[in-house]
C-alpha cells in the first residue's frame, strides 16, 4: 500500500521530487566516473608490445620488501609488505646462463633497455641573436615521483630564481628540479645557446622526438617483438643504427641518413643502416625503438654485467606454465621474477604499473569526497522537499498515519527516486569517466599504456550508493515529521518552529569534530596525510553549518535587518523571511557555503605549498646561471666543459629520483659535491655542507637530509642512513648535514655519481653555474659557446627561471583542478537546484503578496535581497571554513600561518557563486509570478 501511495505522491508532485532526482543523478554519474578510474587502477590492462613475441619474460623484482613480526597475546603474526622502486631494477648477467642451462628452454634472449631519444631537425635555422629564446620541454623526466611531502601524486612545483641574476631551481614536494626547468611553460623567455656567433648557413637546430616514449635496445633482442628488417641491414659498427618504421615515416628519413641520438651519455650522430617493423602480430603503439650494435648498446646502457630482462621461448612440447614453474624453482632465492601472459605488460611499462596505485588513490579520493558531498547535498534537498510538503504530511499524521507508516512512505518515495536517478546517472557516468580518463592521459598523469577498464561494477556501485544516500537522506529528513503528535502536525505545518534541541547538539558535536580535524591538520607535515584531511575538514565543517544553519540564519537576520531595511519594502520583506523561514534559507545557504569553501580550498592549497617552496628556493640558490636541455637532460661532458671555463667557480649537476628508507618514499636529489656551497644554501641546521663535499670527494659517502626526514627517521650528523636507491640497490651513507629548506630542495641529498648510476636517465636535469667574482667574468656567450655542440642545451637567465616556476606550477596544478572540478561542478548544480526548488514552491506566497498590494517588481526585489543575504551568509561561512583549513594546512606543511590567497581568484569564486544564486533565484521567481494572483490564491493546494 505504501508503495502505491509513494508512486501517487511522486506522480502528483513531480516538481517537489525533481530537485532530489537531479541531485542524486549527478551524484551517481560522478561516482560511476570515479569508479571507472578505480577499476582501471585495479584491473586496467597493460598490453605487452616490446615483449609480445616472448612467451615468458624474466625481470628483476621491482619492489622493496619488509617483513615484520608482531607478538600479541601469545600469538605471533608475520607481515610481509612491498613497495615499488622508482627506476628499473636490473638482473645480473649470470641469470642468463642459469636460464639457458634449464631443460625445456629453446631460447633465452637478453634485453637491454635504456633511454635513447632521436633529435630531429627543427627546420631551417634563422639568423640568430644572443637574446633569442626558446622554450625548453622535457621528453623524459628523471623523476615524476612522490615523496612524503608529495606522496599523493599531487602536482609538481616549479623552479625558482634567486635574487637578481640567480637561476632558481628547486625540488618542490618531491618533484624533479630539472624536469621543471626542462618543462618550460609555453611562452617562457629562455635564452638559447644559439647566439650571434652562429652563422646563418649553420645546420638546423635539433629538437627531441616527443611523439612517444623512446628506448634504445641491442639489435640482438629485436626478436622479442619481433622486429623484422624491411629495408637495409642490421647494425654492426658502433655508428650503425636501425630505427622503427613509425619514426622513419614521421621524420621522413631513410637509409643512409644521419640521425643524432641523445642517450645516456653525450649525443652522438649515427648512420641509419636499416628500418625495421614489428612482424606478424607485433605492434608498437606507445613507444619508439632504436636498435644499436651489441657493443654500442652495452656502452649506452652503462650497466656492465647486468641485463634489463630476459625473453624466454619454451621448447616444443613444453608448456609455458611448466617452464614458468621450472624457472621460478631454478631462480628461487634471487631477485628474478617470471612473468607470462598479461603480466608481461607491467614488466615492460613500469610507469603504467605505478599509475595503477595513483589511479586507485585518485579514484578513491575523488569518489569518497563526492559521496560525502552528495550525502550532504541530498539530505538538504530532501529536507527542503519534505518542508515544502509539510502540510500534506501533517494532514496524514492528523488522520492517524503512524510514525512508522510516515517513515515507510517517505523512504519508498526516496528509493523510487534514487533508483531512477541511479540508473540514469550511472549511464551518464560512463562517458564522463571516459572523458576524465582521456584528460588525465593528455595531461600525462596517466600513461596511455594503461588501458581503461569498463564493467558493470562501477554502475552497480553507483546505483547502490545512490539508493543508500536517498534512503539515509529520507530517514534523516523525515525524522521530525514522523515523530510529532497528530494534534501538533497541522499547527507546525503553518508556522516554522525553532530547530530541535537534538539537531543543535549534533551540530555542535560535528563542529567540535571539525575543529579537532583542523587542529590535527596543523600538525601534519606530509602531503600524503594532509591532503585527505584538508578536504574532509571542509566537508565536516560544512555539515556543521547545515545542522546549525537555522540558528546562524536567524542571527544573521538580526545583523542584516538594518542594511536590508534601508533598501525599501523588498528588503524588509526579505528580513522577515530570513527570520520566519530560517530553515528554508539555511537549506539554500549550505550548498553555497560548501561551494565557496571547497573551491577556495582547492584553488589555494597548491599555491600555498608552491609559494612557500619558491621562497625557500629563492633563498637557497646561489648560482648565477642554469643549464637546461630541450631533450632528456644535460650530459656530463657539457657540465665538465662549463666547469673548465676560466671564471666559473662551480658547476653543480643535479639529478632527481626517489629512494626508500624502509618502505617510506623520499624525494632524492643527486648533486656534484665540488663547490656545492657556492651554488646551494639549504639552510643547514646541523652539520655542514662542506663536510658533505669533502666526504664525497673521497671514498667516504655521506648524505644530507631535510629536517622533516631527520625528525621522522631520528637522524643527526654522524648517523648511518640505510636506504634503497631507485633501482633497488641498497646503500648506506653517513649523514653530514641536516637542512631546513626541505620543501624547496627535497628530503634527501646524495652525491651525484651515486644516484645517477642507479637511474634510468642519468643525465643532469639541470646544472647550476656559479661565477668566480674575483677573476675574469664569464659572459653568456662564452657559456653558450662552450656547450654549442650539445643540441638543445639552453642557458637560463634569472628572470626566466622564475617565470618557468610560476607557469609550471600552474600547469601541474591542472590535474588537481580537474580531479576536484567534478565535485565542485556537482556542488554548483546542487546550489542551482536547491535555490530553484526553494523559490519555485513559493507561488502561493507570491500571489498573496501581490493581492496585498505588492507589485511584481517589489516581489523580485525581495527575492534579490534574499538571494544576496543568503550569498553573504554563505560567503562568510564558506570563506571562514576555507581560511581555517588553509591556515592549518599552511602551518603543517610550511610552518607559516599565512596561506596564499589570490585576490582575483577569490573574487572570481564569490562572483560565480553570486551569479549562480541570482540566476537560480530570478528565473524560477519570474516563472512563479506568471500566473494570475487570484487564480493561484483560490487554487487547491
Amino acid at each position: 500500500m505504501m508503495l502505491r501511495y509513494a508512486l501517487q505522491s511522486i506522480r502528483h508532485r513531480k516538481g517537489a521530487f525533481l530537485g532530489s532526482l537531479i541531485a542524486l543523478m549527478c551524484a551517481a554519474a560522478l561516482i560511476t566516473a570515479c569508479g571507472t578510474l578505480l577499476e582501471t587502477g585495479l584491473r586496467g590492462r597493460i598490453a605487452p608490445e616490446r615483449y609480445a613475441a616472448a612467451p615468458l619474460v624474466i625481470s628483476a623484482d621491482q619492489n622493496v620488501h619488509q617483513t615484520t613480526v608482531e607478538k600479541k597475546k601469545g600469538r605471533t603474526r608475520v607481515k610481509h609488505k612491498a613497495k615499488p622502486v622508482a627506476e628499473r631494477a636490473w638482473l645480473p648477467e649470470s641469470t642468463l646462463q642459469t636460464v639457458r642451462a634449464l631443460p625445456g628452454v629453446k631460447a633465452a634472449t637478453p634485453e637491454l633497455t635504456f633511454m635513447a631519444v632521436a633529435l630531429l631537425p627543427n627546420g631551417p635555422s634563422k639568423t640568430p641573436s644572443s637574446s633569442s629564446s626558446s622554450s625548453t620541454s622535457s621528453t623524459s623526466s628523471a623523476s615524476s615521483t612522490s615523496s612524503p611531502r608529495n606522496a599523493s601524486g599531487a602536482a609538481e612545483m616549479a623552479d625558482t630564481a634567486r635574487t637578481e641574476g640567480a637561476s632558481g631551481v628547486s625540488n618542490v614536494s618531491g618533484a624533479s628540479l630539472g624536469a621543471r626547468v626542462r618543462s618550460t611553460a609555453r611562452g617562457a623567455n629562455v635564452t638559447n645557446t644559439v647566439d650571434a656567433s652562429r652563422r646563418a648557413d649553420s645546420p638546423p637546430e635539433l629538437r627531441p622526438d616527443t611523439a612517444s616514449t623512446s628506448y634504445g635496445h641491442s639489435w640482438d633482442s629485436a626478436s622479442l617483438t619481433p622486429f623484422k628488417l624491411t629495408q637495409g641491414r642490421a647494425p654492426v659498427a658502433p655508428t650503425d643504427l636501425v630505427i622503427d618504421q613509425a619514426l622513419a615515416t614521421r621524420a621522413h628519413i631513410g637509409l643512409g641518413a644521419r640521425l643524432t641520438v641523445q642517450a645516456t651519455q653525450s649525443p652522438r650522430t649515427y648512420t641509419i643502416t636499416g628500418i625495421a617493423a614489428p612482424g606478424a602480430g607485433g605492434r608498437l603503439n606507445q613507444q619508439t625503438s632504436l636498435f644499436f650494435s651489441t657493443a654500442e648498446a652495452g656502452r649506452l646502457a652503462a650497466r656492465p654485467g647486468q641485463v634489463a630482462a630476459i625473453g624466454v621461448t619454451p621448447e616444443t612440447g613444453t608448456t609455458q606454465a611448466q617452464l614458468a614453474g621450472a624457472l621460478r624453482k631454478a631462480l628461487a632465492g634471487s631477485s628474478a621474477q617470471v612473468s607470462m601472459g598479461e603480466a608481461r605488460g607491467p614488466v615492460e611499462f613500469l610507469d603504467a604499473a605505478g599509475a595503477r596505485v595513483k589511479l586507485v588513490s585518485l579514484g578513491g579520493a575523488i569518489g569518497g569526497t563526492a559521496l560525502l558531498v552528495a550525502l550532504l547535498v541530498v539530505v538538504g534537498t530532501f529536507a527542503l522537499s519534505i518542508q515544502q510538503r509539510h502540510r500534506e504530511l501533517a494532514l496524514l499524521r492528523a488522520i492517524a498515519a503512524t510514525p512508522r507508516q510516515m517513515r515507510r512512505l517517505i523512504s519508498r518515495e526516496a528509493l523510487i527516486v534514487g533508483a531512477v536517478a541511479g540508473v540514469l546517472g550511472s549511464l551518464a557516468g560512463l562517458p564522463l569517466g571516459a572523458w576524465l580518463h582521456g584528460r588525465f592521459v593528455e595531461m600525462g598523469a596517466v600513461p596511455a599504456t594503461l588501458e581503461r577498464a569498463v564493467s558493470v561494477f562501477p554502475m552497480a556501485a553507483a546505483v547502490a550508493a545512490t539508493l543508500l544516500a536517498a534512503w539515509g537522506a529520507s530517514r534523516i529528513s523525515a525524522r521530525r515529521i514522523s515523530r510529532i503528535r497528530p494534534a501538533e502536525a497541522m499547527a507546525e505545518a503553518s508556522v516554522e518552529r525553532h530547530p530541535a534541541r537534538g539537531r543543535i547538539i549534533v551540530g555542535l558535536v560535528v563542529l567540535t569534530a571539525g575543529v579537532v580535524l583542523v587542529a590535527v591538520l596543523s600538525a601534519l607535515r606530509t602531503e600524503a596525510s594532509s591532503t585527505p584531511v584538508t578536504f574532509l575538514s571542509v566537508v565536516i565543517l560544512s555539515v556543521a553549518v547545515a545542522l546549525l544553519g537555522p540558528v546562524v540564519v536567524r542571527a544573521a537576520a538580526v545583523l542584516l535587518s538594518g542594511p536590508l531595511g534601508v533598501s525599501g519594502p523588498g528588503g524588509r520583506l526579505a528580513t522577515a523571511n530570513l527570520r520566519g523561514n530560517a530553515a528554508r534559507m539555511a537549506a539554500a545557504a549550505t550548498p553555497l557555503a560548501l561551494l565557496i569553501g571547497m573551491t577556495c580550498t582547492v584553488l589555494f592549497v597548491q599555491p600555498t605549498l608552491g609559494d612557500a617552496a619558491r621562497a625557500q628556493t629563492r633563498d637557497g640558490i646561489r648560482a648565477d646561471w642554469v643549464l637546461a636541455a630541450q631533450g632528456p637532460g644535460v650530459p656530463d661532458e657539457a657540465a665538465r666543459r662549463v666547469r673548465a671555463l676560466p671564471g666559473v667557480a662551480a658547476a653543480t649537476e643535479i639529478v632527481h629520483s626517489t629512494v626508500r628508507v624502509g618502505l617510506d618514499k623520499y624525494a632524492a636529489q643527486g648533486v656534484t659535491p665540488g663547490g656545492l656551497a657556492r651554488t646551494w644554501n639549504p639552510d643547514v641546521t646541523s652539520g655542514s655542507i662542506e663536510r658533505f663535499s669533502t666526504d664525497n670527494a673521497t671514498e667516504a659517502r655521506s648524505a644530507a637530509v631535510s629536517q622533516l626526514a631527520a625528525d621522522r627517521l631520528g637522524l643527526h650528523p654522524g648517523s648511518r642512513l640505510r636506504l634503497t636507491l631507485g633501482d633497488g640497490t641498497p646503500a648506506t651513507l653517513t649523514v653530514a648535514a641536516v637542512y631546513a629548506r626541505g620543501l624547496g630542495f627535497g628530503d634527501v641529498t646524495l652525491p651525484h655519481d651515486l644516484l645517477a648510476r642507479h637511474m634510468d636517465n642519468p643525465l643532469a636535469s639541470a646544472v647550476l653555474v656559479s661565477l668566480d667574482r674575483s677573476g675574469p667574468s664569464v659572459t653568456h656567450s662564452e657559456l653558450a659557446s662552450s656547450v654549442r655542440e650539445f643540441p638543445g642545451i639552453s642557458v637560463l637567465t634569472r628572470s626566466t627561471a622564475d617565470g618557468i616556476q610560476a607557469d609550471k606550477q600552474q600547469s601541474n596544478a591542472e590535474v588537481n583542478y580537474l580531479a576536484m572540478g567534478l565535485v565542485l561542478a556537482f556542488t554548483a548544480i546542487a546550489v542551482v537546484n536547491t535555490l530553484a526548488m526553494s523559490v519555485s514552491e513559493r507561488v502561493r506566497e507570491f500571489a498573496m503578496l501581490r493581492l496585498a498590494g505588492a507589485t511584481r517588481r517589489q516581489v523580485l526585489r525581495m527575492l534579490r535581497a534574499e538571494a544576496l543575504a543568503v550569498l553573504l551568509i554563505a560567503a562568510v561561512l564558506g570563506s571562514g571554513i576555507s581560511l581555517a583549513v588553509l591556515t592549518a594546512f599552511s602551518i603543517g606543511m610550511t610552518g607559516s600561518a599565512a596561506p596564499t590567497v589570490v585576490p582575483l581568484g577569490y573574487a572570481t569564486v564569490v562572483g560565480v557563486a553570486a551569479l549562480l544564486a541570482l540566476v537560480a533565484t530570478a528565473v524560477p521567481g519570474r516563472l512563479a509570478l506568471k500566473p494570475r494572483p487570484v487564480e493561484v490564491a483560490t487554487a487547491r493546494q
